[in-house]
This record gives structure tokens, C-alpha cells and sequence, in this order.
């Protein structure tokens, strides 16, 4: 159901949306079909006046293009099984962290691809895409340790339970008090020395591009030991802090940023979602890819883009 009012019209199957909610705001569930209809779209690469603007913005891995038939709407040829969505009812927006598949000669084969993706919603159409594709070819060969990132993020087949569950209304933080607290992640490893302020859980769990990044080397660790002990001196900025969308309900954050090492002239473009509880982190999920060095994200002023303070983005 919509969050007010009465339904004008009903999303029919996976073609998308045919004609649109009503006049009124998306509750959880729209904006989760927003997302699988607009992947079914870029599937088909099927630009429908009845789904977008005139004027939708969309930008793949920091540049912007023209919407349909580039970037991943020239090549995607299916859907992949992972999808996690974070609804955002309070700005209209919904990220998504999932894979689809390109190159296909079909719609079950083809190159594994992970799509971090943002949707705004305004009037029952889509008004900005936003979306980081990371290829088998834009892998980073100096990890080669791990899977090419869209196999990594297949193979977990379904977002942790602990992402599914609600976090008791008495306990719930503000949305400014979530992105503080994810915020203080990326503070913390900025320039990191070992004596931040990290606010883990105990049993916090870390995963980058499908890789659970805490029990590699053949020894468990926890987040909080990671940052006191390895990961020192590691990144220099952490920059175009976009928090873009917020799920009050699950506790969940999802962010867009830059991490550059100066010594090297590396970029890695990333999104991060982190499951929050108390004031704490509990659960983070990365997906990321070496992008050219000092790449902007396509929705920052030049200021914006190099600053390490923090953007909600409403």
C-alpha cells in the first residue's frame, strides 16, 4: 500500500510501471518496484516517457551520459539474484547494491556485473539515476585474492538476515544521528592512526565486494581490531561523503564516496551501506573499483568533491 490516499493505478509484472501509484509519495514496497523496474528497463533498454523525465539525470561510474543505450544500457542483457534495497520514504529516494549481467547472449549468461545504484522519485517518475557499475575488467589486479566483484556479491545470494530485521520503535536514531554514526567509519579510517573513535558492535562483520574481509589469512578478526591494528595509515581522504539514503526502520545507511591514496595517485569509487543499532555499527557491505584519481562523483560542486565533510542528500 502507499504510504496516503488511494491507489490511481498498480504496477503490473517485472515490464515496469505502467501507470503509477497515485498522487502521492512511494511507501517501502513502491520504491523497491521503482528499482526493479528500471532494471528491467535498462535490460530492454527501454526508455518510456511514462517512467522518466524529459530532464532525468544519469551518471554511470562518475560521468554523466545520456540515458539509454550507454553504459550499462547499451550492454546489460540480465538480472542477477542478489538485490538489496534500502528505501529512503522520507526523501524518495532507494539505493540498491545488486548484480546484473552484460555481454549476454541470454538472459541467464554473460559477465557478472555489480550495480550499487540510487533512484529519486518525483510525481511517479524517475528524476535522477545514479549508479556505479564494477566490471570483471575494472577489477583491481592488486587484489587478486578476492573474486571479480560481481561473482563476490552473487555468490552471498541474499543480504544477511540481520539487515531484514526492524529495529525496535524506542530505539530508533534520527536520520542525522545514523549518518553520524556511519560518518564516524569513514572519519576514522581517514588518515587513520589506531586511536580513532570506531563505533563497532562486538560481532560487527565487514564485507567488500562479496568478501567477508575479517577472516582472510586463515584468522578471524573483528572491525574494531582491524582499525586499531591493520588499517593505519592506509587511505588518505575520504572525500564526497554523499549519504543518500537512510532506512530508519532497518537501521540502515547507504553512502557514495571517494577514497584516495596520495602516495600512489589511487581512487577507489565506492558505495558502502552500514547496519547500525544503539549508536553502533553492526554489519557493512562495500562494493568498489578503481576509478581515474580524483574523479568526481557527477553530483558535487568541485568543493563538494574534495571535502571529507559529510553530504545528506535530500
Amino acid at each position: 500500500m502507499l504510504k496516503r490516499g488511494i491507489l490511481a493505478a498498480v504496477l503490473t509484472g517485472l515490464g515496469g510501471i505502467t501507470a503509477v501509484h497515485a498522487a502521492d509519495d512511494c511507501d517501502r514496497a513502491c520504491l523497491e518496484r521503482w528499482v526493479d523496474s528500471y532494471l528491467t528497463a535498462m535490460r530492454d533498454n527501454k526508455v518510456d516517457d511514462a517512467m522518466f523525465t524529459r530532464e532525468t539525470k544519469f551518471t554511470e561510474n562518475g560521468v554523466r551520459l545520456p540515458l539509454g543505450g550507454e553504459g550499462l544500457w547499451y550492454g546489460m542483457t540480465g538480472i542477477g539474484n542478489y538485490k538489496f534495497y534500502i528505501p529512503d520514504v522520507e526523501t524518495q529516494q532507494v539505493a540498491f547494491i545488486g548484480t546484473v549481467r552484460e555481454n549476454g547472449q541470454s538472459t541467464e549468461d554473460g559477465d557478472l556485473v555489480a550495480l550499487a545504484l540510487r533512484l529519486r522519485i518525483r510525481d511517479n517518475r524517475i528524476t535522477e539515476v545514479e549508479q556505479l557499475a564494477i566490471r570483471p575488467s575494472n577489477q583491481n589486479s592488486s587484489r587478486g585474492d578476492f573474486p571479480p566483484t560481481g561473482e563476490g556479491v552473487e555468490a552471498m545470494g541474499a543480504p544477511h538476515g540481520i539487515f531484514k530485521q526492524d529495529i525496535p520503535a524506542a530505539e530508533r536514531m534520527s536520520r542525522a544521528e545514523l549518518i553520524e554514526t556511519a560518518n564516524y567509519y569513514f572519519t576514522g579510517l581517514e588518515n587513520n592512526d589506531g586511536k580513532g573513535y570506531y563505533p563497532f558492535t562486538d560481532d560487527c562483520v565487514r564485507f567488500e565486494n562479496g568478501v567477508d574481509v575479517l577472516a582472510r589469512g586463515g584468522k578471524r578478526t573483528t572491525c574494531k581490531a582491524q582499525f586499531e591494528n591493520s588499517l593505519k595509515g592506509i587511505v588518505s581522504r575520504i572525500r564526497d561523503r554523499r549519504f543518500v539514503a537512510v532506512d530508519r526502520d532497518k537501521g540502515i545507511v547507504f553512502a557514495f564516496g571517494f577514497f584516495d591514496h596520495h602516495r600512489i595517485n589511487w581512487t577507489w569509487q565506492i558505495a558502502e551501506l552500514f547496519k547500525i543499532e544503539q549508536g553502533q555499527i553492526r554489519r557493512i557491505e562495500a562494493v568498489f573499483h578503481r576509478a581515474p584519481f580524483g574523479i568526481n562523483s557527477g553530483w558535487s560542486t568541485y568543493e563538494q568533491g574534495i571535502s571529507s565533510e559529510l553530504q545528506d542528500i535530500r
